[in-house]
């Protein structure tokens, strides 16, 4: 199968975890929620397009920033001594909150759509974007080091592959029950060292409420995922590689 393959790199930026309020948390890596909402920005995709993601990278270092957060309830009525802001009578309040931010960020990333006739439109997407790119927030703007439309194929490789740059990656989780990813330098006791997410991958519109009233709310699917470091692919294992060996995680 093909991939549409990109090298990304960003300065500062967030990828929010959805439970964070207080400090806005980031992930280590996008989730695949937040690739495939790029993806379909970029193509001008106006329906949900089925594909799978590796995603993989690092980043120096986390740093703290101050932004501006407003808070607000629907009909809450303006209060002088409360609010800071008034719209239409409405009370909004503004105040201060923190957010976690990656530092020089690199990401290798996999596009394998559902549909193989997407490819080209994926890859003519980054190469000439309709708007300048960004991963996270509309402000965490990309630099697009490298648009690469590759082979993908499953293969019993003949030496251990290791990861470059110790790089960070979202592995599946039967990738490592498998053994076919193993993790190297850490207790032989531990089955799986690194980091279990649930990472949000699609959502689909349900209707909890009825055809005149409807009340519409997303269900995410979600990928079961461990991330980790110090990864190698073993030898004599069937892996999916991309045609300059690059480990694919894909889900």
């Amino acid at each position: 199968m093909r991939a549409v393959r990109l090298k990304l790199e960003q300065e500062l930026v967030n990828y929010k975890v959805p439970t964070s309020f207080q400090l806005k948390e980031t992930y280590p890596l996008p989730p695949y929620s937040t690739v495939s909402g790029m993806v379909h920005v970029m193509c001008g995709f106006e329906e949900y397009k089925a594909m799978k993601i590796s995603v993989q990278g690092k980043y120096l270092s986390k740093v703290n920033d101050l932004y501006t957060r407003y808070e607000f309830k629907p009909e809450m009525p303006f209060e002088a001594g409360r609010h800071q802001l008034e719209t239409n009578g409405y009370g909004i309040s503004r105040g201060v909150a923190t957010c976690e931010l990656l530092t020089e960020v690199e990401l290798l990333i996999h596009i394998i759509p559902e549909d193989d006739t997407l490819i080209e439109k994926i890859e003519n997407g980054f190469k000439m974007p309709l708007e300048f790119p960004s991963l996270g927030r509309r402000e965490d703007l990309v630099v697009i080091k490298e648009v690469k439309v590759v082979n993908v194929n499953e293969k019993v490789i003949e030496e251990d592959i290791e990861l470059d740059n110790n790089y960070t990656a979202y592995i599946p989780e039967k990738m490592l029950d498998d053994e076919s990813i193993i993790i190297s330098g850490y207790d032989s006791s531990v089955k799986h060292s690194g980091t279990r997410y649930k990472i949000n991958k699609y959502y689909e519109k349900i209707n909890y409420g009825t055809e005149k009233k409807p009340r519409i709310h997303r269900k995410w699917q979600k990928a079961q995922v461990i991330y980790t470091s110090r990864i190698t692919a073993s030898e004599e294992k069937t892996v999916l590689i991309d045609e300059d060996e690059n480990i694919v995680f894909a889900v």
